[in-house]
């Protein structure tokens, strides 16, 4: 058996092995992609019309909030803009089961416009599907995680498959044949649309490696870095202290300092300290389609002193090439890194790649089926 020959074997019980998963994943990365659009369209509350006057301060957004979900653990509150409205972010766990809320209100009057429940809903539904099939996280993580790897392994043995002997296969190993019966245009929408998709595919699958398996993370940051060991995110404590609590809240103190440097259009989130020894943490992000430039700030909650860290969640200037790599995983992997251009790239290489298995398998069923041609009889 040649090397190629064994390489199809691979790459067909691999797809086997991994086909529904992989379409499954793909599918739902595909549907999520416009997330955001298709919400600012449907949620009119994300919006609220620019007034002149100043924003309500952190404290004030997290008392009205607090009065809608009494009993909740408040993790932040969110300013994104003049136009958009803040929001406070809820999450923790009841004792019955992990919430996760956002309360959105008009940061000029104080008018709660939405309470959302961030762990239902069909793109809730569809994100399940992408990181755990539907299934416990615990099992449906390491399930999502495992497949991936299978799929960077079939992209890379499918790319030697349809890699040409020679030059003169080159040509149509590019094009569609359109005019050809329905097998031969299988094949095409096979071998030729998954060779386009499957540079994307690799990074999709790089990219969802980094979350998926902890040991893949260390060692591709290790590899970028030049063989720096990968820090994982603790934030700084604060030094706790008795200090005078009348007057202004250091979360509003704080705030009032950071909302100077923030973008006209950029967003800050502040972030309650969770407990006496907890620091204040602030990111700022002057491009709210991306996530890599944030500015993630810690402060001494008594002394609003700020506090250095040592792994790459910190001051943007701070952070290498390798760090930013890092920081781009997510705006890579849903193509936000190239904005609208790259997020229509992202849903076409994902519709592409959930058509693979099909298109894989009615190959595989139509050589199984082909007829035999019968022996041609000798004439005497």
């Amino acid at each position: 058996m040649t090397i190629k020959k064994a390489i199809g074997k691979l790459h067909l019980w691999l797809g086997f092995t991994s086909g529904l998963l992989v379409f499954v994943i793909a599918v739902t990365g595909c549907i999520y992609a416009f997330q955001e659009e298709i919400q600012n369209v449907s949620q009119p509350y994300r919006f609220v019309k620019e007034q002149h006057k100043a924003f309500l301060p952190p404290s004030e957004i997290m008392e009205i909030a607090q009065k809608k979900l009494p009993g909740k653990q408040i993790h932040a509150v969110m300013y994104q803009g003049k136009t958009k409205t803040a929001k406070a972010i809820f999450y923790g766990n009841d004792g019955n089961e992990d919430y996760y809320y956002f309360v959105y209100i008009n940061q000029y009057s104080g008018k709660v416009l939405q309470v959302s429940n961030e762990n239902a809903g069909f793109f809730r539904f569809i994100l399940d599907g992408h990181y755990y099939l539907w299934l416990p996280p615990e099992i449906g993580s390491p399930i999502v995680a495992s497949a991936t790897l299978v799929f960077f392994v079939m992209v890379i043995s499918g790319i030697i498959l349809w890699w040409p002997r020679n030059k003169a296969g080159r040509k149509q190993r590019f094009k569609l044949k359109w005019n050809a019966r329905w097998r031969r245009k299988n094949y095409d929408l096979h071998n030729v649309l998954g060779f386009y998709a499957s540079w994307l595919g690799l990074i999709f699958a790089i990219t969802g490696l980094v979350w998926g398996f902890q040991w893949f993370n260390a060692t591709y940051y290790t590899v970028i870095s030049g063989g720096k060991d990968f820090v994982e995110y603790e934030e700084p404590l604060s030094k706790v202290q008795l200090t005078d609590t009348s007057g202004l809240a250091p979360m509003d103190k704080l705030w009032t300092k950071l909302m100077r440097e923030c973008p006209i259009e950029g967003s800050i989130e502040v972030h309650q300290p969770e407990d006496s020894t907890s620091c204040l943490a602030v990111n700022i992000n002057p491009d709210p389609t991306t996530y890599w430039k944030i500015d993630y700030r810690y402060f001494d909650q008594y002394s609003l002193e700020e506090l250095s860290v040592k792994h790459l969640w910190g001051r943007y200037k701070n952070t290498s090439a390798s760090d930013k790599l890092m920081r781009m995983n997510y705006d890579i992997h849903v193509g936000s890194v190239l904005g609208l251009t790259g997020k229509i790239l992202a849903f076409c290489a994902s519709l592409i790649i959930a058509s693979l298995p099909i298109t894989g398998f009615l190959i595989w069923w139509g050589r199984r089926n082909k007829p035999k041609k019968e022996p041609v009889k000798k004439q005497f």
